[in-house]
């Protein structure tokens, strides 16, 4: 072998899955990225995506050194210039308008990295500002908000012990192209294969007919939104036939018997014309539920990001819950990570504070989304002015994205943390760009709590950058002690910030379940197993009462509103897709990635096209309450009737943005469709799918 070869073994952090990758390089010149077969949680697995990481490491359009806006251009800077740029503009616009005049949006990158999962928060208490805001609420907000009112923490995430269970039923979830989500699980289609050889059942509940679907034993087609009528009419049937089985939970549950007054009147012979179900399905389904020795339930992004995101999660849960199911081998267990991040306290009471112009509720320390274009645009006390993105895209990623676009043209500062000049950052006025990816040491801080099994791996950074360049912790350190005053000084003599991303992760390590180090990690390149899921309730409990909260009231107060979905609509109804060469927004200017025939259609059932006078492949017009787009049509029964399909994360065909790849491949933006005044009224939590628009052929 060639001297200069080396192989480095790491995860792939480009998604939740967490697989193991082996990665071969000739000198500095990465040769090959293959699958890990000695990864003990992959087990080889691997996705077209992790060759990103090369290609995002080799991107000549990626920022390495800070730019500023001037009248000619983008002029690059020096590190420190960029710093005093952003702390003394920061300071000038709050020392005008007040602390919350600032605002900071987190893009989902910042879960994938290291440094800025342990020491993000530094820079954003140094902001001293509650207009914050991130992906969350694009996303999984409801999950985490069922969690904190049922369990007592919103990050106890209940996971498909898919490895064991022997009936599975999911709705809005494509786990076949997103490798799984708030379900880590590299390798999910062998997985999920092994379930049904060892006589296990798997049901998916979907408007479109989705890989997974495809792949599982009965699919279902579901109007969207009416994911939350089909459960309450599950949940009817189980009181109904006399099936509630709770075993050990019933112990510790409070609320069954509220929960059987809420269900009344939802039977399925009720529900099954708005559902598009007959309810002798529904009945079946329920009972195959109940009846199976272990099952789960688990929804994702079609029962999340929904005007009824919150209701559906919790039915979700009261299902498992309801079937004795939840905490229970082969059911929706709780991981037992290497490095615990769900601590003692209870974490996420919500509602502290509101929104300035709507009043829709904070949680976990953030606001939603939704609301911050308007809090940009509507002038008055407490309007944001200036803007810090970190790692993020919204005018592609968050609802109503031509409004938001006009939101951040308007700022007096905008400072971005990234390493492109994309549809958002070409606004700022200062960009800084973080290492990312192959230049950082990893290990899963996030994603080990989601995982389908305990495992723990380090992966030193591949490669070794210079002087001239900051890592995203640096980033925010750096300004942030900047932004210092007397009243809150910035002690870089604390232990906190001084530590490097290696040392807090083994002092985590160290003081974690197994009590291992980070030598013990390096010392195991291809990640060490820990073991199954284990049932760990009522112990881990957070609940003042150390019981299951199965009906919050904040919860159910918004079960009046699901009526109207009886009433039925001539809408077309909108929902997003995901290809698993697609990553949100940010892996479109790799080549290898976005060639072949556009992804970017309209997907389109057949009768529908038809009365429209829609033919395939050529170019529709779609319309909502706040934007139009054009874009080829793709006729399909995949997709079922009243119900249309566009992917998420394109639309990079905005003047300004310097992604060469993308630019040609631009496609359109869904969230120019998307509504800002739809959401969740529960948390704030913005209703991407079910937005009404109609379709025209141009």
């Amino acid at each position: 072998m060639n001297e200069q070869t080396r192989t480095h073994y790491r995860t792939c952090n480009l998604c939740e899955a967490m697989c193991g990758i082996v990665i071969t390089l000739d000198g500095e010149r990465i040769t090959s990225i293959k699958g890990d077969k000695a990864d003990p949680f992959s087990q080889g697995h691997i996705c077209p995506k992790a060759t990103a990481l090369q290609d995002i490491y080799e991107d000549p359009n990626r920022l390495k050194q800070p730019v500023k806006r001037t009248a000619d251009g983008w002029e690059q800077i020096g590190w420190e210039e960029a710093f005093d740029l952003v702390a003394n503009n920061i300071k000038r616009v709050q020392a005008a308008h007040g602390n919350n005049s600032v605002g900071i949006y987190l893009g989902n990158p910042n879960a994938h990295n290291l440094g800025a999962l342990l020491f993000g928060s530094t820079l954003i208490k140094a902001l001293r500002t509650t207009n914050r805001f991130s992906a969350t609420s694009v996303d999984q907000l409801p999950h985490q908000f069922v969690q904190y009112q049922m369990y007592g923490h919103q990050l106890l995430f209940p996971i498909p012990d898919v490895d064991r269970t022997d009936y599975m039923l999911i709705l809005g979830a494509n786990p076949l192209q997103s490798n799984g989500s708030l379900m880590s699980a590299g390798g999910i289609e062998r997985r999920l294969k092994q379930m049904q050889k060892r006589g296990g059942k798997l049901v998916v509940v979907d408007p479109r007919r989705t890989a997974t679907a495809k792949l599982a034993d009965e699919h279902f087609f579901i109007k969207p939104n009416h994911d939350v009528l089909l459960l309450l009419a599950m949940v009817h049937t189980l009181f109904d036939e006399g099936l509630v089985e709770m075993g050990k939970l019933a112990d510790f549950t409070e609320g069954v018997e509220t929960v059987r007054e809420l269900v009344q009147g939802y039977s399925p012979e009720r529900v099954a014309m708005a559902v598009g179900w007959k309810s002798a399905d529904i009945r079946r389904i329920t009972r195959e539920l109940a009846a199976a020795n272990s099952a789960v339930v688990y929804g994702r992004i079609g029962t999340s990001i929904q005007r009824f995101g919150t209701l559906s999660t919790w039915l979700i849960n009261v299902l498992n819950v309801l079937t004795g199911n939840l905490d229970r081998v082969g059911g929706a267990l709780f991981t037992t990570p290497a490095l615990e991040i769900v601590d003692k306290r209870r974490s996420g009471k919500p509602s502290r504070w509101q929104t300035r112009v709507r009043g829709l509720p904070e949680f976990g320390g953030e606001l939603p989304v939704a609301a911050l274009a308007e809090e940009m645009l509507t002038e008055g006390e407490g309007q944001i002015r200036a803007m810090v993105t970190v790692a993020g895209n919204p005018v592609l990623s968050t609802p109503n994205g031509s409004q938001l676009d006009a939101g951040f043209e308007q700022l007096d500062f905008y400072a971005a943390i990234d390493i492109y000049i994309n549809e958002t950052t070409r606004h700022a006025d200062v960009i800084l760009p973080p290492t990312t990816g192959l230049e950082v040491d990893h290990f899963d801080v996030t994603f080990n709590v989601l995982a389908v099994r305990n495992v723990a791996k380090w992966s030193d950074a591949l490669f070794e950058v210079g002087q001239d360049r900051r890592h995203e912790y640096e980033i925010g350190r750096e300004i942030a002690k900047r932004l210092a005053t007397d009243e809150r000084p910035f002690n870089e003599d604390e232990p906190r910030n001084q530590m490097t991303p290696a040392q807090a992760v083994d002092l985590g390590l160290r003081f974690g379940a197994y009590e291992l180090t980070l030598d013990e990690l390096k010392a195991n390149p291809h990640g060490i197993d820990l073991g199954a899921l284990q049932e760990q309730f009522p112990a881990r409990l957070f609940t003042p009462e150390k019981c299951i909260n199965l009906a919050p009231e904040i919860i159910v107060q918004d079960l009046p509103y699901v009526d109207h979905l009886f009433e039925g609509t001539d809408d077309l109804a909108l929902i997003g897709r995901r290809h698993v060469r697609d990553n949100n927004s940010w892996l479109h200017n790799s080549q290898r990635l976005v060639k072949g025939k556009s992804r970017c259609t309209v997907l389109i059932n057949p009768d529908d096209a038809e009365t429209r006078g829609v033919r395939d492949g050529e170019m529709v017009r779609v319309s909502s309450r706040v934007g139009t787009v054009t874009l080829p049509a793709q006729v399909s029964d995949a997709m079922m009737p009243g119900v249309v399909s566009i992917p998420h994360g394109y639309g990079h065909g905005r003047a300004g943005v310097q992604l060469d790849v993308a630019r040609a491949n631009a496609g359109v933006s869904v969230n120019d469709l998307t509504d800002d005044d739809l959401v969740d009224k529960v948390t704030g939590n913005a209703a991407l799918n079910g937005v009404a628009v109609t379709v025209e052929a141009v």
